[in-house]
């Protein structure tokens, strides 16, 4: 039997919450080969159950943490392309939104 709409909801709030509730203090933070401790970088934390953690070096108390499925799906959606970012005419290649 497939879930409901509500069902989903409810259990997509409680996977959240979850989440937010696992104490890591003692995660080890990864980034990418190359980039220097000083250096502004986006930093990845493994999680129990495949969840993953992500924050910016520069405000490292500002944390964001996803699920597998999350995550799972913006690695996907990123290696498509779906987050590529358009240079805008004139501005020496950064993005357009900005």
């Amino acid at each position: 039997m497939a879930e409901t709409e509500a069902e989903i909801k409810a259990r997509k709030e409680r996977e959240r919450d979850e989440l937010y509730a696992l104490d890591i203090s003692g995660v080890r933070w990864e980034s990418a080969p190359g980039t220097e401790s000083h250096e502004e970088r986006v930093e990845i934390a493994q999680l129990p159950g495949g969840a993953v953690a992500m924050r910016s070096s520069l405000e490292p108390e500002t944390v964001l943490r996803y699920t597998e499925a999350e995550w799972r799906a913006f690695v996907l959606g990123a290696r498509d392309g779906e987050f590529d970012l358009e240079p805008a005419r004139g501005d020496g290649g950064a993005a357009a939104s900005e």
